[in-house]
């Protein structure tokens, strides 16, 4: 038969009050080691019984667990305190930045020469001031790239000069290898010389009918 539930309430009965206590005791203590062994947690038990004695278990040293706990609800207890804390800072840094943030905009706008009515005399000085400086920079760093741009710009005018010479030295070359393609190597009169060596011509001709109507003639 199965285990059947029971009323969870103060046993009466003072023998089985006690019976239930130390097989309940020792359940309990089991499964705390258990839990420290399984789970590697660290596990504090105390247990005083009705009549005032003391049963403890422990994987680490029950004083230190103590303090530990200690410690943590103090820490808990202080949290809200903290957090109250965080959010009045977080509120004082949030406003601080928004009035960052306006007088910036507004010396934006009073540098592109918006919204000056506000300002007093002294202020629009020093706003003058401010431009003067700008532009005297601004024209500092224009002066500085300008001069790099020049030098780029000679640079490679030298580079186009160099090739423009090296062109000017090679071209008459060029041309006489065109002129000696375009034209016979030998002269007329060396082709002429050749030919009249290798067949010497003859005063007679012969005339070869080749058919009707059709003659040609060579020289012997």
């Amino acid at each position: 038969m199965g285990r059947g539930k029971i009323e969870i309430k103060r046993i009466e009965n003072t023998t089985n009050r006690q019976v239930t206590f130390c097989k309940r005791r020792n359940g309990l203590l089991k499964k705390a080691y258990e839990l420290s062994v399984l789970c590697d947690a660290e596990v504090a038990l105390i247990v005083f019984s009705s009549r005032g004695r003391l049963y403890e278990y422990s994987n680490n040293n029950i004083r230190s667990t103590i303090e530990r706990y200690k410690k943590a609800c103090s820490d808990h207890s202080c949290t809200s305190t903290a957090t109250e804390i965080n959010a009045q800072y977080y509120q004082q840094e949030s406003a601080k930045l928004r009035q960052q943030i306006q007088m910036l905009q507004n010396s934006n706008r009073h540098l592109m020469g918006d919204a000056l009515s506000t300002l007093t005399v002294k202020e629009l000085k020093q706003l003058e001031n401010r431009l003067e400086r700008g532009i005297t920079r601004i024209r500092s760093k224009k002066e500085i790239e300008l001069e790099n741009e020049n030098l780029c710009l000679r640079t490679k005018i030298t580079d186009v000069e160099r090739i423009q010479q090296a062109n000017m030295v090679s071209g008459p070359e060029l041309n006489a290898i065109q002129a000696l393609a375009s034209r016979n190597f030998f002269n007329q009169s060396m082709i002429d010389q050749t030919a009249g060596t290798a067949y010497p011509q003859s005063s007679d001709k012969k005339i070869l009918h080749l058919g009707a109507g059709e003659s040609c003639s060579f020289e012997e």
